[in-house]
This record gives C-alpha cells, sequence and structure tokens, in this order.
C-alpha cells in the first residue's frame, strides 16, 4: 500500500484537555450523524457512562457532549491497568433547529440524540397555479 492510498482515521486516543475545563485526560467519542428531512440524529459511544454522568448542552449553535465515566468498586485494587476516562466532544450545528424537542436516550454506552428541524428549515412543496 502507497502512503497515497493511506487514509487518515481520525485519533480516538486521549488528548490533554484545556486545564480550565476538567483536570486529566480526556477520550473524543465516535460519534456518526444522520440527516433527515425532519430532524438530525447523533449516536455516540460512550462506555462506562450512566445518566447521571452524562451532560448534553445546546448554546448559540454549539452542541457539547460531556461524560463521566463512572468505575465501579469491586474492593481493594490489587493491579489496575484500565483507567477511566471521561468524554468531551463539541459540533458546530444549524440555529435551524427546534432544541427545545430535542431528545436524548442512552442505552449501553450509546446515545442517541435526535433534534428536531425548526418548520423554517424544513423542505416546502410550491404549488404551481395555473
Amino acid at each position: 500500500m502507497t502512503a497515497q492510498e493511506m487514509v487518515k482515521r481520525n485519533d480516538t486516543t486521549p488528548e490533554q484537555h484545556e486545564q480550565t475545563r476538567t483536570a486529566g485526560r480526556i477520550w473524543t467519542p465516535a460519534v456518526d450523524i444522520f440527516e433527515s428531512e425532519n430532524d438530525i440524529t447523533l449516536v455516540a459511544d460512550m462506555p462506562g457512562v450512566g445518566k447521571e454522568g452524562l451532560d448534553i448542552s445546546l448554546e448559540k449553535g454549539l452542541l457539547t457532549l460531556n461524560g463521566e465515566v463512572s468505575m465501579e468498586s469491586r474492593g481493594k485494587s490489587l493491579l489496575r491497568e484500565f483507567k477511566a476516562t471521561n468524554y468531551h466532544r463539541q459540533f458546530r450545528i444549524s440555529e435551524h433547529i427546534d432544541a427545545e424537542k430535542a431528545t436524548a436516550e442512552l442505552n449501553n454506552g450509546v446515545l442517541t440524540l435526535t433534534v428536531p428541524k425548526a418548520e423554517s428549515a424544513k423542505p416546502k412543496k410550491i404549488e404551481i397555479r395555473h
């Protein structure tokens, strides 16, 4: 395979985040975004995040996902190779949405966020008159 044939995938390893937001490392969750005629749906993989540790905000067209991983204690730790790392991801989205009607579901670490489009952003059929 030549260098031209290789496609770089976005790195999903933890990155250092601004110290003003959070201490430590964070993961950037893998996300799929789908658009239909009536809404925008975002599906994000955030394993280890529970409903209590999830924060979704939408302000001035900036959608922010923050997820805090909760580690279950199973007794005194003798060896720990896995470290809980929180999630953070932001998206700039259209202002032509109805944020008041947005819905979110979290099932087994998979977040599904559905944001309806505003009526002004939906396609309109124009009737032809004689």
